[in-house]
């Protein structure tokens, strides 16, 4: 009954065979972000056209995430399964990414094993335009050497988080090994344009607002647009010191739609069966928090300091329902301090504390979720690390009270693998 299981572990050789053979022969593509050591702390991609086009290019890339998992867990109704030390299910994604013509990329994710799904299935994909010579060469080039249009299905540019979290497998970009408490990130039919010059960045952009995406309309379909935007500055002031500062913001006025920036990834949490019950309650997501407002506005600002190995990224971010559903709102704080070193920095040392506080409603009573990380890593290559960190996450507050999560608690040591090519 567990076969599925086993072709999933067979991943790994295979993903290993892939890096070997194939990534000698990887093509350099315009405008990318590369998928391994070399992509920390890119966020939007450069403008700058480094690559010269000659011809389709077809790259083939893959990603690989093993776990051991130690953790302890309790609440005050004792009703939490006993958790054990042992390797958590690999996950694994395989990318595809083409160079259509000159100044046009296509970006394709499917996860191939992860915690929520046990089949392979097509994360997202979008098409990133940065020159539009397939209309006439030339044609407003003026204007896209600031300018990019992105369009497809997947997520879309609301914050700086998403730029370094795990997305399933792909993990080499997050210095711990779970995302952060109120996740941004949602797969969504979209299209935005990123402007960027002289370090200063603006993002416009609207969804359909819908993760499961359907034409079916009835009398309980209130469908609204999803509307987004951030604006930023980002800029190497030295040799030594580079700094980042955008604000984001999303609006969503329908009350079946815009419910999903919180609950997008589908994948699942990286934290495994924590918080499930005796009796089954539980699910894949366990360990975040989504409120799951209608009629959302969120709004999260992002500091990001890098002085020589130091390193500094911070969340700030309120998400809020209207009036009309109850004037709820949480509020998110995060601050993550690294250290960066070895000749390449290669090693990493840090810690990231990160809580969500608020009601369900005005008149309702206070959640809190706290969350402390410690650890550090090793990039063995540029495609290879190994990290491992201290984990305690505790929940708080009043509006626990009736739930499984009253007094809930877990804890322990993580340590995970990734490949990243």
């Amino acid at each position: 009954m567990k076969t599925i299981n086993f072709s999933k572990l067979a991943i790994l050789p295979l993903l290993l065979l892939v890096s070997g053979v194939v990534y000698a022969q990887q093509p350099s593509l315009q405008f990318f972000r590369p998928n391994s050591k070399a992509g920390l702390n890119i966020f939007e991609p450069s403008q700058q056209d480094t690559v010269a086009f000659d011809g389709l290019k077809v790259r083939v890339g893959g990603d690989f995430a093993m776990q051991f998992q130690g953790l302890n867990q309790t609440n005050s109704l004792d009703s939490l399964v006993e958790l054990g030390s042992n390797f958590n299910l690999p996950s694994a994604n395989l990318n595809l990414d083409v160079q259509l013509y000159d100044g046009v990329r296509m970006h394709l994710r499917t996860y191939l094993s992860s915690k929520n799904h046990n089949e392979s299935w097509v994360k997202g994909g979008y098409m990133q335009i940065d020159k539009l010579d397939f209309i006439k060469p030339g044609f407003l080039a003026g204007v896209m050497e600031v300018t990019r249009i992105t369009v497809g299905m997947d997520e879309f540019n609301y914050g700086d988080a998403h730029f370094r979290r795990s997305d399933n497998a792909r993990a080499i970009f997050n210095p711990f090994i779970g995302n952060y408490i109120m996740d941004a990130f949602s797969t969504e039919a979209f299209g935005e344009v990123t402007i960027q010059k002289s370090g200063f960045l603006g993002v416009v952009g609207v969804t359909n607002g819908k993760l499961n995406q359907s034409v079916v309309v009835n009398d309980n379909s209130d469908n609204k647009a999803s509307f987004f935007g951030k604006l930023g500055y980002d800029n190497q002031l030295s040799n030594d010191l580079r700094v980042r500062l955008t604000g984001s913001w999303y609006i969503n006025k329908g009350t079946t739609t815009g419910t999903y920036l919180f609950g997008g990834d589908r994948a699942g949490s990286r934290y495994y069966n924590v918080m499930q019950t005796l009796d089954g309650n539980g699910n894949a997501f366990e360990g975040r928090f989504n409120p799951r407002f209608k009629q959302l506005t969120a709004i999260q600002v992002n500091p990001f300091i890098k002085f020589k190995g130091l390193e500094f990224f911070g969340i700030y971010e309120v998400a809020s329902n209207s009036d009309d559903q109850g004037a709820g709102s949480f509020t998110q704080l995060a601050g993550e301090l690294l250290y960066r070193f070895g000749s390449t920095e290669q090693f990493y040392l840090g810690g990231r504390y990160n809580t969500v506080s608020g009601k369900m409603t005005e008149n309702a009573l206070t959640q809190e979720i706290n969350r402390l990380n410690i650890g550090g890593g090793w990039y063995l290559t540029n495609n290879v690390m190994a990290k491992v960190e201290y984990v305690t996450q505790k929940y708080e507050g009043e509006g626990w009270i009736s739930t499984k999560y009253n007094g809930g608690e877990f804890n322990g040591v993580n340590l995970e693998a990734v490949i990243s090519f």
